[in-house]
């Protein structure tokens, strides 16, 4: 398993598997690390999880598993023993030697409830002896109740389920009487007080019959409601420095929780939470809510990590890919770059020109050159690639016109060509950024003798919106409308500035349509 994933999900219940499938359907890879000892087990049903009411915890687990699964995700059964930095994510230890790296970190791994030490209490939990009366107050509506009294919260407890049942018994176990007006307000509810702490709880067969008093005196009782000191389940991020911050309702601390922000983020940059490890009163609905939002707001974090390194490539990208080193690599890394055609706007524009002087800019593997030559032109072909000179004036001398060709090692953009010397100026697919891009073309229209032909054929930036295979720099790309634009009408002819059309196929093999921008001027 050691493998790296965009994100560990650490807990399987509701909050995790939520987030899990937002992050499976962003097309993230994912791990779901989990022990299957889910808080809710003893449960029978889920409640007020809208078109989920009344399924089992077991089979909402088992949905949601599938759901994942279905989006790509993956599953691990275990525990986490440890978490480290690892470089710019995290290493999980499981249990069994195995270990995985995340790049962030999603942590639902719940909490557990620390119940009273009374005898029989631990082993109704989850089915009659009760915590929720959104959760379970339905299921004992008119039933006869007893809140075990912990602390100064139970009175509220007392009076929240009254409104499920008119049979509620306030136990005070071992916390004082109510105060004069707690009691008033008791008993105007029909809330009975009773005193003395509870022994035990009595089970008969396999339901809960009632609590039996220090006295010996048998309370009848068919439900008993206890608040919990609630603790998350929060080792792994202990480790990683997040401390659980109390909670407390009124002046009562009822649990703790890691703190974060609505998003589920902490103070630990890629760790995130969710569920009721950061939200004690969260219910499974809730819980599934704040792990779609914290899916989300992860899938946001790694876009925009993964947008800043996309930039600082972009940028080398643009700083290098046209300049000798990355054309050389380029020609060496294979036996043929090109087709050996020649461009095809070249032979529609200049097929029926009188030959004469002629400048290849960027000629390449010399088809155009070989093209021009053969057509009676006396040819420059300047290439900023040696290997790609070498190439060309092999094939120059295979078509019989090596006479013809000069081929000239240059980067125009340092040793611009001599002005005027030129009867046509062919730049084929020259991208360059804007600036290094205009200097050049300007030296290009230079070189151009009075009557000459300056063609210019890029790839227009419309080709972005297909399927084509481009380079997606749009900077580096034109139209001929803007290169037209810079040509002094007083020494120049525009004949063409537009976008052509042209048949290609695409990497799926489809046929589309490309643009080439074609400019054909003539100096005055």
């Amino acid at each position: 398993m050691d493998e790296t994933y965009d994100v560990v999900v650490v807990g399987g219940g509701a909050a995790g598997l939520s987030g899990a499938l937002a992050l499976s359907r962003a097309r993230r890879s994912v791990l779901v690390i989990d022990s299957g000892e889910p808080r809710n087990a003893p449960a029978d049903r889920v409640h007020n999880y809208l078109g989920r009411e009344g399924t089992p915890p077991g089979e909402l687990l088992e949905v949601g598993r599938a759901e994942v699964a279905g989006y790509g995700g993956h599953f691990h059964t275990g525990r986490v023993q440890e978490v480290t930095r690892d470089d710019d994510g995290f290493r999980l230890g499981l249990d069994g030697g195995a270990s995985v790296r995340a790049r962030r970190l999603l942590v639902t791994t719940g909490l557990t409830d620390e119940l009273p030490d009374v005898p029989g209490l631990a082993q109704r939990w989850g089915r009659d002896v009760l915590h929720c009366p959104y959760c379970h107050g339905w299921e004992v509506r008119d039933r006869r109740i007893g809140i075990l009294a912990t602390g100064p919260f139970a009175v509220h407890q007392a009076e929240m389920w009254r409104q499920w049942s008119p049979h509620v018994l306030l136990l005070l176990h071992d916390v004082p009487a109510p105060d004069a007006e707690a009691a008033e307000r008791l008993a105007a509810r029909g809330i009975a007080v009773v005193p003395g702490p509870v022994a035990e709880v009595e089970v008969t067969g396999d339901a809960l019959t009632g609590v039996r008093l220090a006295d010996g005196r048998m309370v009848a009782l068919d439900a008993v409601v206890v608040a919990t000191r609630l603790a998350p389940r929060s080792g792994l991020l202990v480790g990683l420095g997040l401390a659980p911050e109390e909670v407390t309702m009124g002046e009562h601390v009822i649990g703790a929780q890691i703190p974060a922000d609505p998003t589920g983020a902490t103070s630990v940059p890629g760790v995130w939470v969710a569920g009721n490890v950061a939200d004690i009163r969260g219910q499974v609905i809730t819980s599934a809510a704040a792990g779609l939002t914290a899916g989300a707001a992860i899938n946001a974090d790694l876009i925009a990590e993964e947008t800043r390194a996309a930039v600082t490539a972009y940028r080398q990208v643009v700083a290098t890919a046209f300049e000798e080193p990355a054309w050389e690599e380029r020609y060496q890394s294979r036996p043929s770059v090109w087709s050996g055609r020649p461009n095809p706007q070249l032979v529609a524009e200049v097929a029926d020109l009188p030959p004469g002087r002629a400048l290849d800019v960027g000629s390449g593997e010399g088809a155009d050159a070989v093209w021009l030559a053969e057509r009676g032109w006396q040819v420059t072909a300047v290439d900023i690639s040696t290997t790609a000179l070498d190439r060309a004036a092999a094939h120059a001398d295979t078509a019989g016109v090596g006479a013809r060709i000069e081929f000239t090692h240059a980067d125009l953009r340092d040793k611009p060509p001599a002005d005027e010397a030129y009867d046509l100026v062919s730049a084929q697919f020259i991208h360059l950024p804007p600036v290094q891009r205009q200097e050049l073309f300007a030296r290009l229209a230079a070189a151009v003798a009075p009557g000459g032909v300056l063609l210019i054929v890029g790839h227009h930036p419309s080709d972005l919106w297909t399927t084509a295979r481009r380079m997606h720099m749009p900077d580096m790309m034109f139209t001929a409308e803007d290169v037209a634009a810079t040509l002094d009408p007083s020494d120049w002819e525009v004949l063409t500035a537009e976008a052509r059309p042209r048949a290609a196929t695409d990497e799926n093999g489809q046929q589309i349509t490309i643009h080439d921008a074609v400019l054909v001027a003539r100096r005055r």
